[in-house]
């Protein structure tokens, strides 16, 4: 197990803290020292895992902020209040996901699901932090892609993707997104010479309730895929899933690392760099891809970089 380095004295946002790898990444950021912020859809389940996190742990720091990343007005009123507080934020985990199949779901702003969660939430909120994570010494923003990017497809200037999509197609598609938005964002960060690293990670095949469930947009439903029935049989627990996280998100890495599992086909096993997928490796998409974040989110780095 990954042993981590003192995090006294850091301010760590993680969203999709209540479950899966975003809880157990929170879980052992606050034993390591962090004050952890859990930034969280449901508050009910986020105070359960805080209480959970404490009760093990009891110097452990960790507080609940609600936050719906497929709604964007949600978003800037989360940002908002931690920018209101004005303590920098050390390390950004963009965590939180949901995998929705079958037919099109829409959210609040008019986006497909996958998109609006994976993709664009976490681009408003990563830009919309910037002031804070560049008041810290060594800011860091983490962001949890999948090996669903690989065979994910972006298309620049499509609002609302295809109507029939593979099965997982959509969710490979966010996955792809938020994996160029970090590989842009680090060069974004070496060209104006910001202390800011930005890296990616995957958990690889990991139990989580990814798998197991909907979104909540459909009920939170059981999934009868063919990945709920693999999951049990062939993917490896949290607490070796959540490694690569962890390490992206405490290590001395390279600007623009991704980091994963080191077994066959990355699928499990001890945490190393892993290289990207074919359609993650432009930086011209990667900057496209970015511009189709601002225009879509309304969010520019400009807004705040003074």
């Amino acid at each position: 197990m990954y042993e981590l380095p003192d995090q006294s004295g850091r301010l760590v946002v993680v969203t999709g803290a209540s479950s899966g790898t975003g809880r157990e990444a929170a879980r052992r950021l606050a034993v390591a020292g962090a004050e952890v912020v859990l930034a969280v859809r449901s508050g009910e389940r986020g105070e359960a895992t805080r209480q959970k996190i404490v009760e093990e742990h009891p110097p452990s720091k960790v507080r609940v902020r609600r936050v719906d990343l497929a709604d964007l007005a949600s978003v800037r009123d989360f940002a908002d209040a931690l920018t209101a507080e004005g303590r920098p934020v050390d390390t950004l985990i963009n965590n939180a996901g949901v995998m929705s199949t079958g037919r099109r779901l829409e959210t609040p702003d008019g986006w497909e699901l996958n998109w609006a969660t994976n993709f664009l939430g976490h681009f408003a909120l990563t830009v919309r932090l910037l002031p804070l994570l560049l008041r810290a010494a060594a800011p860091r923003v983490v962001t949890v892609s999948s090996l669903a990017a690989a065979v994910g497809r972006f298309e620049v200037g499509v609002k609302r993707p295809r109507r029939h999509l593979l099965p997982y197609g959509a969710y490979a598609r966010s996955k792809l997104a938020e994996l160029l938005m970090a590989q842009h964002l680090s060069l974004v960060a070496l060209a104006r010479e910001w202390p800011l690293t930005s890296v990616a990670a995957h958990p690889g095949f990991t139990r989580t309730n990814l798998f197991l469930t909907t979104a909540p947009y459909e009920g939170g439903r059981s999934r009868r895929g063919w990945i709920a029935r693999l999951a049990p049989l062939l993917a490896q627990d949290v607490t070796a899933g959540v490694e690569p996280i962890l390490v992206a998100a405490t290590a001395d890495p390279l600007p623009g690392a991704y980091y994963g599992p080191g077994g066959p086909f990355s699928l499990a096993g001890p945490t190393t760099l892993v290289r990207l997928p074919r359609s993650a490796r432009s930086p011209d998409v990667a900057a496209r891809l970015w511009r189709e974040g601002e225009l879509l989110t309304g969010e520019s780095i400009d807004n705040y970089d003074r």
